[in-house]
């Protein structure tokens, strides 16, 4: 059969009759546009045209082959009968393609904050709101980084460094170094190839990523970009049908995934607020077909309106019937639910907020686990279940401060996505290394040789409780109209002489 033509898909252009062109292929997405997560008027917009470009940031590439009906394949079309339509470049893209070219060369990056500063400048506003945003007032994603920082050291001294090993395990998984690329969504928004640039550099560095299920490249992209040998894990949200999370578990299982981070701290996605003054409108994921969502709320909430609300503690055993992968809970937020999933009988928990994207007033992981270590030591339950912080998490001193407390390791998100964002394979590639490089340093510094010499006693933790000094709240005082006191009288020296 000979290719469409662009003349013969743009003829179905109307709401009952809605053809799209997506990687050179026509689609009948007309039965479809009631559907869609994202609502009918994105796909509108491109009836009879070609939506590569606006649908590739939020689907993986196979959500139409996969998804939509065999029947409304309408096959391939000859793009060199396309029209391509000029967009003209806005002012403001203009100027974000110059900071592009002025931005520093990546050598001049020296820390993870520094990918962050260049990925503010560089990227789109949409993919900024989307990775940047947090809860609210953003008080807990402040507090998350900032409650590291009530932690001081208490170094041991005369300690033969001059070999340091940093290595360990994390489910069993030997890995370089106690961190692991957590799960963050639509990886694309910041570079054309998404999660696959990180997998490459997890590998390179002998780390683990975990795989989360809104990312922009299809779950087989991922794995099939994996090295020999790499580990990755897999994280869920729950679907409120079960019958398709069943046949995702499942399949990640089958295709090689050492773990299953079942996320718990989102029954309904946060308020973040940068991102939904985006008003963000593309397409959503493939993995919430058929359900409604109001796009006015950001990316966030446009992608993930088929998490189940429902999901409790009754499903953990469901969960383990069907799967042989270590269950790890993700964003347990308190000591007595750990000591619930030890009872459950799930090999792991990691303590986190969300990076400070769901709940705000959550209190960040590392205090979550000062807190619950000593009461599971208390009760011998320490080797019973492998403990994981994230959020805020910016050098290798926080890492070596939650391994002290008790931590088996910590996830890091948003700095490697910056530094994909900004330059890409290298940039992710610098990033991880510079926390190695700074890992072996302050290993001298503190007196360890090795994960193991890590303990309690070699940090002092008695302000980390301590919130008497939150977080600056900027939305409230920009918007205060501060008292004043009585101004200063304006006098006419001369009339008052007379």
């Amino acid at each position: 059969m000979a290719p469409l033509t662009g003349a013969e898909v743009a003829k179905h252009n109307r709401p009952d009759d809605c053809w799209v062109i997506v990687h050179g292929k026509a689609y009948d997405v007309t039965e479809f546009l009631p559907e869609h997560p994202g609502g009918a008027k994105i796909i509108l917009k491109y009836a009879g045209k070609d939506a590569t470009e606006e649908f590739d940031p939020i689907h993986p590439p196979d959500t139409l082959e996969k998804y939509l009906p065999k029947s409304k394949h309408m096959g391939p079309v000859d793009m060199s009968t396309v029209t391509k339509e000029t967009v003209e470049v806005s002012a403001e893209e203009k100027e974000r393609q110059k900071r592009i070219q002025e931005m520093p060369l990546l050598e001049q990056c020296y820390n993870l904050h520094d990918f962050e500063a260049v990925a503010k400048r560089v990227m789109k506003k949409t993919a900024w709101g989307y990775y940047s945003s947090a809860a609210d007032d953003e008080i807990t994603l402040r507090e998350n980084h900032t409650a590291f920082q009530r932690i001081w050291f208490r170094p041991r001294i005369l300690i033969n460094v001059e070999k340091v090993d940093f290595s360990t395990t994390m489910l069993g998984t030997p890995v370089s170094i106690p961190f692991y690329v957590t799960a963050t969504a639509l990886g694309k928004l910041g570079h054309p190839e998404g999660e696959v640039v990180l997998t490459k550099a997890a590998h390179k560095h002998n780390v683990i990523q975990m795989i989360p299920t809104l990312a922009s490249c299809s779950f087989d992209e991922i794995m099939d970009a994996a090295g020999p040998g790499q580990v990755q894990w897999f994280q869920l949200y729950v679907n409120k049908d079960r019958e398709i999370t069943k046949r995702i578990v499942q399949h990640a299982e089958a295709r090689g995934c050492k773990g299953l981070f079942i996320t718990v701290d989102a029954p309904q996605l946060g308020r973040r607020e940068k991102d939904m003054r985006m008003k963000f409108t593309e397409e959503g994921s493939n993995v919430q077909k058929g359900q409604a969502t109001d796009t006015s709320q950001g990316a966030a909430r446009a992608i993930s309106s088929f998490i189940d609300p429902s999901l409790s503690w009754a499903d953990i055993p469901w969960f383990q019937s069907i799967t042989k992968m270590p269950i790890v809970l993700k964003g347990v937020q308190r000591v007595e639910d750990v000591l619930k999933a030890i009872e459950y009988g799930v090999h792991g928990v990691v303590l986190s907020n969300h990076g400070g994207r769901q709940l705000d007033f959550s209190r960040s992981a590392i205090e979550v686990l000062a807190e619950t270590m000593p009461i599971l030591r208390e009760r011998g339950l320490e080797n019973k279940i492998e403990i994981y912080i994230d959020g805020g998490v910016r050098r290798a001193t926080d890492i070596l401060k939650a391994l002290c407390l008790g931590a088996r390791g910590v996830g890091i998100g948003r700095p490697f996505l910056y530094a994909m964002s900004s330059y890409g394979l290298a940039g992710v590639d610098r990033a991880m290394q510079l926390l190695k490089d700074e890992m072996e340093m302050n290993m001298r510094l503190i007196g360890a040789n090795s994960i193991a010499d890590l303990n309690p006693s070699m940090v002092d933790i008695r302000g980390l409780f301590s919130h008497s000094s939150p977080p600056v709240d900027n939305l409230f005082n920009s918007a205060y109209d501060p008292l004043v006191n009585p101004s200063q009288r304006t006098i006419n020296v001369e009339k008052a002489k007379l």
